[in-house]
Formats: structure tokens, sequence, C-alpha cells
């Protein structure tokens, strides 16, 4: 895929998927912008306060004039509901479901013809771990902001998202039961999740607007009972 003097944006890109996602944007010919809590060479911000969205978002249009891709990866706080305060839980809510619509919404006039928004959730939009109520709230939002964004009728803009389950940043290979328990026999790593963006992003994917795809090895179709090939219930 060939993204030669496209614009990309990528909030969360200094570290994991969404570093993975900037590097392979950088590689097909983009150039990239991130933002990331992270200290480095990007734009450093806080994605949960208005006015930093504000900023970035005037940043990045003065710089290039227009925006052709919008990631919004940023990773929510993952708190519980036994020890996750008011404040936290909201700041979940605030990094993983309003930071993508008001970035959305800010970008909106300067999306390039074919642009395209890609939301990364997580296949806890659709199944959780108990303790985990911040983070699969946030992830649930983002997957039904997707479907939202795609059909606003002023859109001129594809809007999707990939639900990564699990994704080992650090690329370990795992062997036995970790890996086993996946029906595609491994655990995934961030170019599983990078390629996928990338071809949504793509003019191959240009019918392809409102859906989620979630990429997890099949994880989530496995059923588990009880007893069933070793499973138990503690």
């Amino acid at each position: 895929m060939e993204f030669s003097g496209k614009v990309a944006v990528i909030t969360g890109g200094a570290h994991g998927i969404g570093k993975c996602i900037a590097e392979e944007f950088t590689k097909a010919g983009a150039v990239t912008e991130i933002i990331d809590i992270r200290e480095g060479d990007h734009y450093v911000g806080d994605i949960s306060k208005k006015e930093v969205l504000e900023d970035f978002a005037s940043h990045v249009t003065a710089k290039h004039g227009h925006v052709d891709f919008l990631i919004n990866n940023a990773l929510p706080v993952m708190r519980g509901i036994d020890d996750c305060s008011y404040e936290e839980f909201r700041y979940a809510l605030d990094v993983g479901v309003t930071a993508p619509f008001y970035l959305s919404k800010l970008f909106s006039a300067h999306f390039a013809p074919g642009a395209a928004i890609v939301n990364i959730s997580s296949s806890r939009d659709r199944l959780s771990q108990p303790q985990t109520e911040s983070y699969t709230a946030a992830k649930g939002g983002i997957a039904a902001l997707t479907h939202a964004l795609a059909v606003s009728p002023s859109r001129r803009v594809r809007v999707n998202s990939v639900s990564p389950g699990w994704i080992d940043t650090d690329y370990r290979v795992y062997e036995g039961p970790d890996a086993y328990q996946q029906p595609a026999g491994r655990v995934g790593n961030p170019l599983d999740i990078a390629n996928m963006v990338l071809y949504l992003c793509s003019d191959k994917a240009g019918f392809i607007t409102g859906e989620n795809i979630c990429i997890d090895g099949g994880m989530t179709r496995l059923m588990v009972y009880h007893g069933d090939h070793g499973w138990t219930l503690n």
C-alpha cells in the first residue's frame, strides 16, 4: 500500500501498537503526527484535556493543511469496580471515547477526499474479565462511536474500528497453553493490528465503513464450558 503525500495522525503513537502503526505508515510514505503523554520527539500532551486536543489539532492543520487518516489508539486506564474512583472512570472515558469524538470533530473540515478514521477498540468490547470496568466501558463506547460517526450525513470520511485481542507489544513468542488456547495457534503482535489499520485506510477498503473487525486469533469465537477440554472454574 502506498501513502506518499498522506498525513496520518495517531494518538498514543509513541509506544506499543500505536508506535507500530506509525512506523508502518512511515514505511508506506505517509507523514505521521503523533500525540502521546510520554515524552519524546512528538507532540506531548494529555488527550483527556480539551485544550490539549484543540492545540494539537491546530498544530497539525497549520503544519499540513489537511488530514488523511486519524487513528484513535490512546490507551484508557484499566480499573475495576472495587477500586476505580469516579475520577479514574471519567478519565478512561475521556481518553477512550471523548478524545476520539472531539478530534474527529476538530479535523472534520480538514479531512481530505478519501480520508479514513480507524478507532482502536478491543475484544473487551464484547467480553470481560473481572475488575476491568473502566477500560471495557471505554472500548465498548468507541466501538459504538465508530458506527455513529460512519453514518453522520455530513461525513466525507470512512470510519471503522479494530478490536485487538491478546497482543504482546514486545513480540514475545509464546508456547504451550498460552498459544494453543488461541484458535489461530499463537498470541498476536502489533503488526497484526497495524496491517489491518493500513488496509482500512487504503483504497482497497473503499467500500468498508461502520465496521468493527476483531483481530484476536479467534478467541472470542471459542466457547468455554466448565470441564470442557480441561477448562475449570475455580
